[in-house]
């Protein structure tokens, strides 16, 4: 299997909305995209599937030391993992630097070490690493001519942050990792403990919490919107049909009352399909 058919496997199994909006890029972006993808999904994965803290440290390190080799000599591929050989051809193409790639990997070492944020600015530097970064080599990626689109791309890596994590509350504090900020925990009188209840958790304070998150999420998007220069609107599409899938899942969440405790609620692959074609084809 070549590192591009690698790559391409583990995006496609992951089954992510990211995935819908790499099919409409030109052969080259959407080699670059599918191959950047898949390595945050691999430093990610180290995190969601490894149950010893210290194994999964010594993964990430390895990340991290392969990726500093991988710049430092990109002419040796010898030994190197698929996902970085995938991704190295591109790297001068589209702007890609080390620190791109370190950053993602310290996002996920948080992990191991923090599993609270007292507040929403401590929450955000979070956000910045595992989503911000994200968005900034995407929107690079995608074909970026003015520099206040890296604004954009890193205020919508939040907006789509902030819903993922409300999506995955049950999830995430059943594997003993709360996002929510403490301080917002405290002020709807909702206790750590309540979010790894499942259904029992549920309750008008929780609701009342979710609301707060949920509203904003959509003032993230709002604002990030805001924010992309006409210049590059037609180039940063695969941004925006992340966008119109996530906040497709942020309004079902929000229909269905943030039953999110004790189920992981998402759209079905063909919605998602057609959502991003819409902005395809119709820009909205």
């Amino acid at each position: 299997m070549s590192p591009e058919q690698y790559v391409q496997q583990k995006a496609a199994q992951a089954g992510s909305s990211f995935y819908y909006a790499f099919l409409f890029l030109p052969k080259e972006r959407r080699a670059a995209i599918t191959a950047f993808y898949a390595f945050c999904r691999e430093v990610d994965d180290v995190v969601d599937e490894v149950s010893d803290p210290g194994v999964a440290a010594t993964k990430l390190a390895w990340w991290a030391k392969e990726v500093a080799q991988a710049f430092a000599a990109p002419e040796v591929t010898a030994n190197r993992h698929p996902a970085l050989l995938a991704i190295m051809p591109h790297t001068q193409t589209f702007g890609i630097e080390e620190r791109h790639l370190q950053a993602v990997i310290e996002g996920c070492q948080m992990d191991l070490t923090q599993t609270r944020y007292l507040d929403y600015p401590g929450l955000q530097k979070y956000c910045h690493l595992v989503a911000g970064i994200v968005g900034e080599v995407s929107a690079r990626i995608f074909g970026q001519s003015d520099e206040r689109t890296t604004q954009y791309a890193h205020k919508l890596g939040l907006a789509l942050q902030l819903t993922n994590i409300i999506r995955d509350v049950g999830e995430d504090a059943q594997r003993g990792r709360i996002y929510l900020p403490v301080n917002e925990l405290q002020k709807f009188d909702v206790k750590a403990n309540e979010l790894s209840l499942g259904q029992k958790g549920y309750s008008e304070r929780f609701t009342a919490l979710m609301q707060f998150q949920a509203q904003r999420a959509q003032e993230v998007y709002d604002e990030a919107f805001s924010l992309l220069p006409a210049a590059d609107a037609r180039a940063q599409k695969p941004g925006l049909m992340m966008a119109k899938i996530y906040r497709a899942l942020l309004s079902e969440i929000q229909s269905e009352n943030f039953q999110v405790l004790h189920q992981r609620i998402s759209l079905t692959p063909l919605r998602k399909f057609w959502l991003a074609w819409k902005v395809q084809a119709l820009g909205r």
